[in-house]
């Protein structure tokens, strides 16, 4: 059974924080609290001088009801949740594209339950709360202390999780990128809630208003629709480049509302960070034209009539796991459920049969142009243009015909 601590016996005397081996045990508001690094050992039950760390049969954020639990943090009801949150990821003190993506859907989103779009931004400054303001949030809280300019785990969760405690919005929603799926699981779970990773479309039931979380799985083979109907807030993360971005509007205004957390404690710090260098070098989330690759390349040797065409289109190259798999390319190419999830202008599919865990990662580009030997490959269901041929005589066609264009 889980355990917590009943306030009403108390006395902060501090006795349990050592006795945990796990630091689940911390002091808030001169009571002791238990976090989500509990991992129900009990050796903190027999500790308390005052008896007041106990097993119970409910745990202390129940879902939603009228009443409270004694000592115990009351429940909350369903209705005091609303609004649509963002959680707008910054790098380098500029605000990430994922972010934008985010605020697109969440308008809609907001749209739909008649609520506000609320943002929340970390370690950027004002020019940046503007830029989201522009494109459509009606409200950004925004906390420049200089502690949030580096990501850490300690103290994102700590800020995201009391701010969503205090203004209790119903959706809140953060990109599935490395800071997103660091951080955002341990807010749901200091919230007590639910959360599903990696959604590919977000949507509002007409009928009972709660968020439609959409998402492959079974390695890509269902789209599943997940809900959370007895608990708040609702929390998704998305992949990136899924969503399309709203509309900018250079003349919008909403509110910036700065903030500030006091005690902000972390058990680390950041010193350093480093890129990796094919995450310099490939950058397939900001790539307007793709030229990527599947296992009809036949070998290595396959990528370098890829690589003349991204060269000609001035766009990147991509590659299906199978050919990731075979070694002819790096994973830092891999587009697709377990790779990257791609948006371009133009995505060239070659020698890609269509799986649907690659679908997944490149089936909201602008135009998909395929080419494939076979005629009955799904790649050509969602392709805009299908070439059926010898990708090996089709390509270097095109890549003349575009010195040519681009020489006249």
């Amino acid at each position: 059974m889980p355990i917590a601590v009943n306030k009403d016996k108390c006395t902060a005397c501090e006795t349990c924080l050592s006795s945990c081996p796990f630091e689940a045990i911390v002091m808030k508001e001169g009571k002791a609290f238990i976090n989500e690094y509990c991992n129900q050992c009990k050796v903190c039950l027999s500790v308390c001088p005052e008896g007041a760390i106990v097993e119970i049969d409910n745990p202390p954020l129940p879902p939603f009801s009228k009443g409270g639990m004694g000592g115990f943090e009351p429940a909350t009801r369903i209705e005091d949740y609303k609004d649509v949150l963002i959680f707008a990821e910054q790098r380098n003190g500029k605000v990430a594209s994922v972010s934008y993506e985010l605020l697109g859907i969440g308008k809609k989103l907001s749209n739909e339950l008649g609520t506000k779009l609320l943002t929340i931004l970390l370690g950027a400054d004002e020019s940046e709360a503007k830029e989201i303001i522009k494109w459509g949030a009606d409200k950004v809280y925004l906390y420049k202390d200089p502690i949030f300019a580096q990501f850490n785990d300690d103290t994102y969760t700590e800020t995201v999780s009391k701010f969503v405690k205090e203004n209790k919005p119903a959706i809140v929603l953060a990109g599935a990128t490395p800071i997103g799926r660091s951080f955002i699981p341990r807010v749901a779970a200091r919230l007590r809630t639910g959360l599903t990773a990696d959604c590919t479309s977000l949507e509002i039931d007409k009928e009972t208003k709660n968020l439609l979380q959409i998402r492959p799985a079974f390695g890509g083979n269902i789209m599943a629709t997940i809900l959370c109907p007895d608990y708040r807030p609702q929390m998704a993360t998305v992949r990136p480049r899924v969503m399309k971005r709203g509309e900018y509007d250079a003349g919008r205004t909403g509110e910036i509302i700065h903030c500030k957390i006091d005690n902000l404690n972390s058990r680390t710090k950041v010193i350093e960070s480093v890129k990796e260098i094919s995450e310099i070098s490939v950058n397939l989330h900001e790539a307007e034209v793709i030229v990527a690759g599947g296992r009809g390349i036949g070998d290595a040797k396959g990528f370098k009539l890829l690589e003349e065409l991204a060269e000609v289109m001035g766009g990147a190259v991509g590659a299906s796991r199978a050919a990731v798999d075979e070694g002819w390319i790096s994973y830092s190419h891999q587009v697709g459920q377990t790779g990257k999830t791609v948006s371009p202008n133009i995505y060239f599919a070659c020698g890609i049969s269509g799986a649907v865990q690659h679908l997944v990662g490149m089936q909201s580009s602008d135009i998909i142009i395929a080419i494939n030997k076979n005629p009955e490959a799904p790649i050509f269901n969602v392709a805009t243009y299908g070439i059926v041929g010898d990708l090996f005589e089709i390509i270097p066609l095109l890549i003349k015909k575009i010195k040519e264009a681009k020489v006249m």
